[in-house]
């Protein structure tokens, strides 16, 4: 059974998050978005600091969408904004797939030279005869190979790789003496060049098409993306390009279900990275995400209690929760009669959605003004909140937590960057209390592990560790670009690693009970 077709909104989720200028790496910051955001949702967060972005996230930008794919007719970018302007009228040319690559400046796309400006005027020259332009917290930060002993000053980049199209040094004369360095990630960028083209190229996006619910008896596999897509009975993809566009999206449903679905990956064989702790909480929350199929029926003597829904909490949430549903809905699919709730939780969780959900007022009955879709499908619900978790878990908002139904979700959450964690500091405590699953996922390997080092040392000895850290087998295909360094590429949810708060066991000897 297929569902209805998703590409336009699925295309504007794309196009949302391919501009991310609000983006702080390695501990930079565009404090003008902050407090934009700041005045936006002012009375709803009821915060009066600056709202910082934490790691590169896929952000939503309204500068960076600027078409869309038509329903009705594909091929015509229609303005999403209103008007009849389409893209055809506006930029003069409607790009094939074997003339997808130009040069960020040179682009026939408006939004794409609109980039290159921002970058241009933002992003510094990595060659290492600079001085530092900021404070070095990993070691794969281009930074590191400058000095403050370098003779010449920071210098933004001004000259585009003929290779790729992006601009990544000051001048020739840089690009030239650097160029073994550059090569490393050249192939990578350009193929990140041609992919931000492809979105804006106004073909047909037939990978945006999802299937719908399957018989229970055919059972999927979530060893990798391709045997996923094939056992879901998705529409073939016979092309690379193609497929890192739909894992773009797909990874954020698809990381939550390879690490709760009982037919995961991840076990406790060796390799399998999961801890016999995990198996231990990860088969108590599967005990409901798979209700058994006997017990119940249509007659009066077979009529059993429905349980509750499993929660599914999505703290920071940003990007995520402006995902089209029809992708959420893939995750509804592999749970099959198990009711689910998405809540979002966050204070840029509606970020450039406000014409489409306004936010509620701040009633009695609905404290926190939470956007409730009740109708997505017969068997998932999503929440949105626009504000911060520690805030609504001291008002006892969500109480009481049950290993059972619920688990957190931390999607590139930044918990060690020095930028954000003073967000986390009051809140993980807050979460690991609660005893349930914690998953969260990192843009590197190194992002990974400092959000874990952190962790561990925040709350040393308090916590358990579920599933070991390790890239994301339904990590994104697509490479990402960070408009503050052209140079510092990333991949959404790269790697996922799970942990909840220590469990102590009881026992009771001689009337004496020992923890």
């Amino acid at each position: 059974m297929q569902s209805g077709y998703a590409c336009q909104s699925c295309l504007k989720s794309l196009l949302r998050s391919s501009g991310a200028k609000n983006i702080v790496r390695h501990g930079r910051a565009n404090p003008a978005y902050g407090n934009a955001r700041k005045r936006q949702y002012a009375r709803a967060s009821r915060q009066s600091k600056t709202l910082p972005s934490q790691q590169k996230r896929t952000a939503a930008t309204a500068d960076s969408l600027n078409y869309h794919v038509s329903r009705n007719a594909p091929g015509d970018l229609k303005n999403p904004f209103g008007g009849e302007e389409t893209i055809s009228s506006q930029e003069g040319v409607l790009l094939k797939p074997d003339n997808l690559y130009h040069s960020f400046s040179n682009s026939p796309l408006h939004a794409i030279r609109r980039r290159a400006a921002f970058m241009r005027s933002h992003a510094y020259c990595p060659h290492p005869d600079h001085r530092q332009t900021r404070i070095v917290t990993s070691p794969h930060d281009p930074e590191a190979r400058k000095t403050q002993k370098s003779i010449h000053p920071p210098a933004y980049v001004n000259f585009e790789c003929p290779d790729c199209g992006l601009p990544v040094y000051c001048s020739e004369e840089h690009w030239m003496d650097d160029y073994e360095h550059h090569a490393e990630l050249c192939d990578t960028l350009r193929q990140a060049n041609e992919d931000e083209h492809d979105l804006r190229s106004g073909r047909f996006f037939p990978e945006f098409h999802y299937p719908g619910p399957q018989v229970e008896e055919i059972l999927p596999n979530l060893l990798n993306w391709d045997l996923y897509l094939y056992t879901r009975e998705y529409n073939a993809i016979n092309e690379d390009r193609s497929m890192r566009q739909v894992t773009r999206l797909l990874t954020y449903p698809m990381t939550i279900a390879s690490v709760i679905h009982e037919l995961s990956p991840y076990n406790i064989r060796d390799g399998g990275r999961l801890t016999t702790e995990g198996l231990k909480s990860l088969s108590a929350l599967r005990y409901n995400l798979h209700p058994p199929r006997s017990g119940s029926g249509l007659g009066v003597k077979e009529v059993r209690p429905t349980p509750p829904a499993v929660r599914i909490f999505i703290l920071g949430a940003r990007a995520e929760s402006s995902i089209p549903r029809e992708v959420w809905i893939q995750l509804e699919y592999l749970f099959h009669r198990c009711p689910l709730h998405l809540i979002f939780i966050g204070p840029e969780s509606m970020m450039n959605r406000d014409a489409e959900f306004p936010l509620p007022e701040r009633t009695p009955t609905n404290p926190f003004g939470g956007i409730v879709e009740d109708r997505i499908s017969s068997y998932m619900k999503i929440t949105t909140f626009v504000e911060y978790y520690h805030t609504m878990h001291k008002a006892n908002y969500f109480q009481p937590f049950d290993p059972y139904f619920d688990c957190f979700v931390l999607f590139h959450p930044g918990l060690g960057h020095p930028a954000s964690v003073h967000e986390w500091e009051e809140t993980l405590p807050q979460l690991l209390e609660t005893k349930v699953p914690i998953i969260a996922t990192g843009y590197t390997e190194w992002d990974m592990q400092r959000d874990k080092k952190w962790v561990e040392e925040k709350m040393a000895g308090e916590v358990d560790l579920l599933l070991e850290a390790g890239e994301n087998r339904f990590r994104s295909l697509r490479w990402d670009l960070n408009d503050y360094d052209p140079g510092d590429i990333s991949s959404g949810n790269w790697g996922v690693w799970a942990f909840r708060g220590k469990r102590y066991e009881t026992t009771m000897k001689d009337g004496v009970i020992f923890v």
